[in-house]
């Protein structure tokens, strides 16, 4: 039973939820702001908030139709019959509660120096993560079922993910970081893409239209090289907007990883080879977060 609640936690994923968790601390800390406890407290409560998407994923993509014999990529829990519909749903509600409790002491020890008002805005975001982590496939009208799964994870694995590491280590935020910010939400959307175009005929039939359905196959491929590129170019607008040395620029060294994932992308024919790919770019953006987070130490 075991190794199937691992293979639900899916754990491939959480190098690249902790992506903007590195990235956000390392850019404090080379502002001379650092606090052990936030940065532990981070990286918990964003693996929660991880796990419980995937589980809720699990859950919601058997109820909607979305797993079932056709899926490409691996095996769900619920599909399959491992895990039965009420212990997932079990387990979603205590990761819930495990991302609620490590998140409002996160709040709490990130914010505590500060006006309450602060608090209270970090809470609230806290709890539209936990409701989005649920909400993208699980319950009735799932955004990841409208074509809405790329924007959150642009502004939840990016934007607020990287900006609000950083402001709770360093309490002050500048218009620079949006820059690596949106490099990071980038390249997590890259992964959701990937993923989307190893589902797309399946996804197609359960009525799952995500944006790969709405684009179609050529106009996905496309638009990853849009993300893969984008990521780059914001990477380097952010080292050129403060540079120092080229120690800076760390961060080109996985363009090689990402330039072979376009090659693939444009080329492939399985769907089914999109797979690896996946495991591929989410390592890589962790690499990507953490040398463009010591290039800038």
């Amino acid at each position: 039973m075991i190794q199937h609640w691992l293979h639900s936690f899916r754990l491939r994923t959480l190098p690249l939820a902790l992506s903007c968790v590195f990235l956000g601390s390392l850019l404090a800390f080379s502002n001379g702001a650092f606090n052990t406890l936030v940065f532990v407290l981070s990286v918990a409560t964003t693996v929660f908030l991880q796990i419980l998407s995937n589980l809720a994923n699990d859950f919601g993509d058997t109820q909607n139709g979305a797993d079932n014999a056709e899926r490409v990529g691996p095996q769900r829990s619920v599909q399959s019959g491992a895990i039965s519909a009420t212990q997932m749903k079990n387990a979603i509600l205590v990761f819930s509660l495990l991302s609620l409790l490590s998140g409002l002491y996160l709040v709490y020890e990130g914010t505590k120096e500060l006006e309450w008002t602060k608090g209270f805005l970090f809470v609230v975001l806290g709890l539209a993560a936990i409701t989005a982590a649920i909400k993208y496939t699980a319950g009735k009208n799932p955004y990841g079922y409208r074509g809405y799964g790329d924007f959150f994870v642009f502004i939840f694995f990016g934007i607020i993910g990287v900006i609000g590491t950083y402001y709770l280590q360093n309490h002050n935020i500048n218009s620079f970081l949006f820059l690596p910010a949106a490099a990071v939400g980038f390249l997590s959307t890259a992964v959701l893409n990937l993923n989307n175009m190893r589902d797309r005929i399946p996804d197609e039939k359960a009525g799952k239209k995500t944006l790969v359905v709405s684009l179609g196959k050529d106009r996905a491929k496309y638009y990853h090289l849009f993300l893969l590129i984008s990521a780059h170019i914001c990477a380097l607008a952010f080292v050129f907007a403060h540079f120092k040395n080229v120690q800076q620029l760390l961060f080109i060294l996985v363009l090689p990883i990402h330039l072979l994932n376009i090659k693939k992308v444009f080329t492939y024919g399985d769907p089914s080879t999109l797979d690896p790919e996946l495991k591929k770019i989410a390592l890589s953006t962790l690499l990507f977060a953490i040398l463009l987070g010591v290039g800038n130490l």
